[in-house]
């Protein structure tokens, strides 16, 4: 058993592999497709991003305004009396 394992290891030691063919370049780069893919990719997510941030900034405008317009509305009835929510509060309307 020891002397085949010997044999083996000396048979496969003693073979020296052969050349290989280098791989064609133009075969394994994404090319001018994979440039243009990867582009439009980019482009979109800049794009959506964008998109988002846009709404985010118009959505806190928004609920700036109302909390304004609550406080005026509650100011106007005469709800003085430290019921009219503070817009500079963090805490939520207990309203909603």
């Amino acid at each position: 058993m020891h002397a085949a394992i010997a044999a083996f290891t000396r048979a496969a030691g003693a073979a020296t592999p052969s050349p290989t063919e280098p791989v064609d370049p133009q075969l394994v780069t994404p090319g001018p497709w994979g440039f243009v893919a990867i582009a439009l990719i980019a482009l979109a997510v800049v794009f959506l991003v964008w998109d988002m941030m846009r709404r985010i900034r118009r959505a806190r405008i928004r609920s700036e305004i109302d909390e304004i317009l609550d406080a005026e509305e509650a100011a106007a009835r005469g709800d003085d009396a430290g019921d009219a929510p503070d817009p500079d509060s963090d805490a939520p309307d207990p309203r909603r």
